[in-house]
């Protein structure tokens, strides 16, 4: 069997950055919280556990003295202000990439535009750049749901982080007619970019293909939505337990790649079974 692994499986810079920073605030005095999880992947979320950082999902849960780090998808800027309200040390761990949608649909809402954001209304990405909007917006998951949208004089348009950038653009073009000017602001963080058209590009050579990660992760989603396009045995598996139930020919080429929430060890658990399993 021969297997292809993707050169950008695995965690992203932002999560990499929330992670060490989320080990740094071991040493704080008092009680250490994330607010929500602070990636989407249940094996990191419980290993910070172990080591005494937990997970928090309501305010009121918080005390003077404790210590919250802001999960790498952000948080409103209404749960921020409560936080500082309650006297509770905040680090932030908030993306980079995902500040940088906050900051351009503050500005673009400022700038009298109406905002049209490229994402999932449920996502916590989403809620948060919501909240640095001060006047109309619309959220749009996908072709059908730009075209059923209004005309506006204005349109400022971005996306959540993790979307996908060739219906980023296509959406863009739905939009264009739908005002009278338009501005797009591309919020697509670039290493996401560039794992979607590897992943692709894997799909394109393999037999069977394999996406691991949090099935809460919508960015390990969109890989595999986008690979099943491609490949039509594309599997989405959390951990290597899985993998039980899917057959293996000797003959396969099997491709790889994994979310940006996904720890290296649990990638090398899977090539470690593939070594190792009897094939049909």
């Amino acid at each position: 069997i021969k297997v292809i692994v993707a050169k950008n499986a695995g965690f992203c810079f932002g999560v990499e950055r929330a992670i060490s920073i989320a080990k740094e605030s071991l040493g704080e005095n008092g009680k250490v919280y994330t607010y929500g999880p602070i990636i989407h992947n249940p094996h990191v979320v419980n290993q910070l556990e172990k080591s005494g950082i937990s997970v928090v999902n309501d305010l009121d849960n918080l005390k003077k003295g404790d210590t919250v780090i802001i999960r790498s998808h952000g948080i409103t800027k209404y749960m921020y202000e409560e936080i500082e309200s309650k006297e509770i040390k905040i680090i932030d761990a908030t993306c980079p990439f995902v500040k940088k949608a906050y900051n351009a649909a503050r500005e673009l809402s400022h700038e009298g535009y109406s905002v049209v954001i490229f994402g999932d209304k449920f996502h916590p990405e989403v809620e948060g750049i919501i909240s640095y909007i001060e006047g109309d917006y619309h959220i749009v998951s996908d072709i059908n749901e730009a075209l059923s949208l209004n005309c506006y004089n204005k349109i400022g348009y971005l996306a959540q982080t993790t979307q996908d950038r060739k219906l980023f653009q296509d959406i863009f073009e739905v939009l264009k007619n739908k005002c009278s000017k338009i501005k797009k602001v591309d919020t697509i963080c670039n290493a996401t970019f560039q794992r979607q058209n590897e992943a692709k590009d894997i799909a394109g050579k393999v037999d069977l293909m394999l996406i691991i990660g949090g099935r809460n992760s919508a960015n390990t989603k969109r890989l595999y939505q986008i690979c099943c396009k491609i490949c039509e045995k594309t599997y989405f598996v959390e951990s290597v337990e899985e993998l039980k139930n899917i057959k293996f020919k000797k003959d396969y080429k099997v491709g790889i790649s994994a979310g940006a929430s996904t720890p290296n060890y649990l990638i090398n658990e899977v090539l470690d079974y593939l070594n190792e399993v009897e094939y049909v």
